[in-house]
């Protein structure tokens, strides 16, 4: 039954993405100066977003759906080359999920503070720097695999790269987080930050 379920959570999160696409659309503050609870506010939404499109992506790569809609056995997905086909998959949705964090991020505006500007550079430069380590590991992938070692070595490669863009993440905000004291307060009070960090200590 995971197979099913996760796939239906997967669906969810890519409903959720496109909702998130369509209010950021019609939310656009990119260039303009917005006070630090509201810049906090949609940087943490936008945020939140992604991350729990990143955790089904690698939820459905560690563990793939044994059984195809046919009922039919798939060993082929637990072969270094099928795996390295599952990782290219969740690297696509990956660099989708993320075109719309940047998108996000950038339309959240600057927040009104004496480091509001610098604060909104480094989530914006993270998120950049995130896709294209994301559009790079895909890639990747592109070149067949000749041996199971090079499989292997790829997939690993490439399976480290979410990883990764989410660890980055922490840091960022963590270091924007002592900025200035008024983002400390914003990042405190704002209720998509707060669900932010619970998801994170849980995990």
């Amino acid at each position: 039954m995971r197979g099913p379920v996760l796939w239906v959570m997967v669906a969810a999160g890519v409903v959720v993405v496109l909702l998130v696409t369509v209010a950021i659309g019609n939310n656009d503050k990119s260039g303009d100066t917005v006070s630090a609870g509201e810049w906090a506010q949609s940087v943490c939404g936008a945020v939140g977003t992604w991350r729990g499109e990143m955790e089904a992506i690698v939820e459905s790569v560690r563990t793939p759906a044994s059984r195809g809609t046919l009922g039919v056995e798939e060993p082929q997905s637990q072969t270094p080359q099928g795996r390295t086909g599952l990782v290219r998959d969740g690297l696509e949705s990956a660099v989708q999920a993320t075109d719309t964090l940047v998108e996000g991020i950038d339309n959240a505006g600057t927040p009104d503070t004496s480091q509001g500007a610098e604060a909104a550079q480094k989530v914006s430069d993270w998120a950049d720097s995130s896709r294209d380590e994301l559009e790079k590991a895909q890639d990747s992938l592109d070149e067949e695999a000749e041996t199971l070692e090079q499989a292997i070595t790829q997939f690993r490669g490439a399976a480290g790269a979410v990883g990764t863009t989410l660890a980055s993440g922490v840091q960022t905000f963590a270091q924007v987080a002592q900025l200035d004291p008024l983002l400390v307060g914003a990042f405190e009070d704002s209720s998509t930050c707060q669900q932010l960090r619970e998801e994170q200590s849980s995990t």
